[in-house]
C-alpha cells in the first residue's frame, strides 16, 4: 500500500456540489502512508455538513486497509503575510442595502449556530455608530488586556465578542468622521487577540459606506450573506449591496429572507406583512443561492432583546435558522474547494 494506492481508493470519493470525484478535481493536498494513513484534504469550512459528509466518505473508502486513519483539512487563503486576521480561517461578512431587515439578528445567530455546530466562532460588531450586537447576546463581561496592550475579547455561547460598544460609555453617542471608522476598525482588527477562528462572522452596518469599503479592503473576507426581506424596498437595496460586493470580487455565499412570513399565534394562520417569496425571486434573478427564509416571529425580537439567539432554541424558526446556518457552512465549502480545483487545473494546463 502506498500514495498511489490510497489515491486510486479515493477516486471513489464524489464531491456532490462540484460533480467530480475529490482526485480529479484536485482536493486532496497529501497523502502519507507508514503505520498510519494520513490524508490532507483542501476543505475550508469547518463543520459544514456537506464537508463533514466528505470527510465521512474518505474515512469510508480505506476503512478496510488495517491501518488507522488521519485527515486534517487544509486550504491556501487569499491574503498572504499582510493578512491582518491570520488566525481566522474564514470571514463570513453579513450585509444589507438598508436597515430594519434584521441584519444583526441574522448575524447573531448565524454566529452562534456555527458555535453550536462546534466551530472556533468570533462576533465582530462593525457597526461603529448603532453596535447592538453585545446586548443581542447578553454579554456584560468588557475586554480585558494583555501586557503589550492587546485586547483579549469576552466569550460567550462559545463566541468571542468585539462591538465598540465595549469601548463606549453606554449611552454615549459614537461621532467619527470618515477616516476616523477607517483607523478604528484597523485598530481593533489588529489588536485584539483572535486566536485560531474557524468563522469570523462580521455585522456590517446597513448601506454601502466608509466601514464596508474598510472591511473590503483591509481583511479578506471569504464571503457575503446578503440578509432582505420579501419586501421590493428591500429587495432593491439589496441589489446595491450585492453590487458592491461584486467590484471588490467578493464572493456572495447567497440571499436569505428575513421577515418572511407571520403565524398568528392565536388562530394559526400565516400572514404576508411584508409581502412573500421576494428574497428567493432576488436570489433567482442574480443568479445567486438562496440560504432561506425566516419567519417574522416575536420569539426571535425577545430573544435579541434578552440575549438569548433564537437558533439554540426550539420550534420552526428555530430551525429555519439552524438550515440558514447550514446552508451558509456548505456554501462556503464549495467557494473554497472550487478556488482550489480552479487553480490546480489552470496550473496542470500551464494557464
Amino acid at each position: 500500500m502506498d500514495e498511489s494506492d490510497v489515491r486510486d481508493r479515493l477516486r471513489a470519493v464524489e464531491d456532490p456540489d462540484l460533480g467530480g470525484d475529490i482526485v480529479s478535481l484536485g482536493l486532496v493536498n497529501e497523502v502519507e502512508v507508514g503505520e498510519t494513513v494520513h490524508v490532507d484534504l483542501a476543505l475550508g469550512a469547518p463543520y459544514s455538513p456537506a464537508e463533514t459528509a466528505i470527510a465521512g466518505d474518505v474515512r469510508e473508502a480505506l476503512s478496510d486497509l488495517g491501518l488507522e486513519v488521519e485527515l486534517s483539512a487544509s486550504v491556501d487563503r487569499p491574503g498572504g503575510e499582510e493578512d491582518v486576521l491570520p488566525g481566522v480561517e474564514n470571514v463570513i461578512a453579513v450585509a444589507s442595502g438598508k436597515g430594519g431587515v434584521g441584519k444583526s439578528t441574522v448575524a447573531v445567530n448565524l454566529a452562534a449556530g456555527l458555535a453550536e455546530m462546534g466551530a472556533e466562532v468570533g462576533l465582530f460588531d462593525a457597526d461603529i455608530y448603532g453596535p447592538n450586537v453585545p446586548r443581542m447576546v447578553d454579554a456584560d463581561e468588557v475586554p480585558s488586556a494583555t501586557e503589550d496592550e492587546r485586547i483579549i475579547p469576552p466569550e460567550q455561547f462559545g463566541m468571542k465578542l468585539m462591538s465598540m460598544d465595549f469601548l463606549v460609555g453606554e449611552d454615549d453617542p459614537v461621532i467619527f468622521r470618515g477616516p476616523m471608522v477607517h483607523n478604528v476598525l484597523t485598530q481593533l482588527w489588529e489588536d485584539v487577540v483572535w486566536g485560531r477562528l474557524d468563522y469570523m462572522v462580521v455585522d456590517l452596518p446597513p448601506g454601502t459606506g466608509d466601514t464596508q469599503l474598510s472591511l473590503l479592503q483591509s481583511v479578506p473576507v471569504s464571503g457575503a450573506v446578503i440578509v432582505t426581506t420579501p419586501q421590493e424596498v428591500a429587495l432593491d437595496d439589496a441589489r446595491k449591496g450585492l453590487r458592491m460586493f461584486g467590484r471588490h470580487d467578493t464572493p456572495v455565499l447567497g440571499v436569505v429572507e428575513n421577515m418572511a412570513g407571520f403565524v398568528c399565534p392565536d388562530c394559526g394562520s400565516e400572514h404576508a406583512i411584508f409581502g412573500e417569496g421576494g428574497g428567493e425571486r432576488f436570489a433567482a434573478d442574480v443568479d445567486m443561492p438562496f440560504l432561506g427564509s425566516v419567519p417574522l416571529d416575536p420569539a426571535v425580537r425577545q430573544g435579541g432583546d434578552d440575549g438569548a439567539p433564537m437558533v439554540r432554541g426550539e420550534g420552526d424558526t428555530a430551525e429555519a435558522l439552524r438550515e440558514f446556518t447550514r446552508k451558509t457552512a456548505n456554501m462556503q465549502g464549495i467557494v473554497h474547494r472550487r478556488r482550489v480545483s480552479g487553480a490546480r487545473a489552470g496550473a496542470e494546463s500551464g494557464d
